[in-house]
């Protein structure tokens, strides 16, 4: 049976330590804050925003949110942004998506300022972490990388097989998983006998939004498996893109969804609001 990772643990831990480092912020005059933008009234953002917001309330990072109406413009929407970006005190800014369709959310990255994408999605952060330079790096992939720090999972020299390659995970997982020496395979909707390469994997990350799609015999025995996917069944069950019942009886670590990647997100985006904190103010991490 496959060790668990534990996600939810982790998190807390991290979130604990970054309160000790918001704190000796604070005691400096140096308050972080984060500013979050939603657009519309969708009911699963509003479960984001809120989870967030405990996060920044926990660690002690102020927050301001600004919720706007669906038939906002595109120029209002840049104009806010272009506002935060000017603001001092403003040390992140999250856009949070999906956006209503007439606004076109690549060009709303852009307007981020590169010091304030807490997120990492900016041309600029993408084109960083490409690179190998230091940068805001996606949360969810950062947090799946943590997630294999923490639990000794040496990725140099492995078979990483991706499943997604979405601009918010899959993509930005590639560059983290290069930057380890890893051999990357990335497979999508277009890719043939995607079994073939699964099977191949030392560590399977699959990042695609279909329930169960990864199944026991799709996974390699004592492979790592990383469960991005986040589904409801019809019966309203959370479940992950992983047969978790099964294909734990073959991995040697897994992660469970919910309590595996999801409290990871939310924890390395309190982390990038501290960092954006601490170079804005020319200070020095403590950890």
């Amino acid at each position: 049976m496959a060790t668990i990772i534990d996600g939810k643990e982790l998190a807390k831990k991290i979130r604990t330590n970054l309160k000790v480092e918001c704190d000796e912020l604070k005691a400096k005059g140096i308050n972080p804050k984060l500013a979050v933008i939603m657009v519309g009234d969708n009911p699963a953002s509003k479960v984001y925003v809120r989870n967030k917001s405990k996060a920044c309330d926990e660690i002690g990072i102020e927050y301001e949110e600004f919720l706007l109406d669906e038939n906002i413009t595109q120029q209002e929407l840049n104009d806010l942004i272009k506002k935060l970006n000017d603001e001092k005190e403003v040390n992140g800014i999250l856009l949070q998506s999906p956006l209503p369709n007439h606004l076109n959310i690549n060009q709303a990255f852009k307007t981020i300022s590169y010091r304030k994408d807490v997120d990492g999605f900016t041309p600029s952060s993408v084109g960083k972490l490409a690179i190998g330079e230091d940068t805001f790096i996606s949360c969810t992939p950062h947090g799946v990388i943590k997630m294999l720090e923490e639990y000794n999972i040496d990725v140099e020299g492995k078979e990483v097989v991706i499943l997604g390659r979405s601009n918010i995970v899959g993509r930005p997982l590639i560059q983290c998983c290069l930057a380890k020496n890893a051999t990357v395979t990335v497979c999508h909707s277009k890719t043939k006998n995607i079994e073939k390469h699964t099977k191949r994997a030392d560590i399977l990350i699959s990042a695609i939004g279909k329930a169960k799609f990864v199944t026991k015999d799709m996974v390699k025995e004592g492979a790592v498996v990383i469960d991005v996917g986040i589904n409801r069944t019809e019966e309203g069950k959370l479940v992950g893109d992983v047969d978790f019942e099964n294909v734990e009886k073959v991995a040697s670590y897994i992660t469970p969804v919910p309590g595996g990647v999801g409290p990871m997100t939310v924890a390395m985006l309190m982390n990038n609001v501290i960092k954006a904190a601490i170079e804005q103010n020319n200070e020095k991490s403590t950890f």
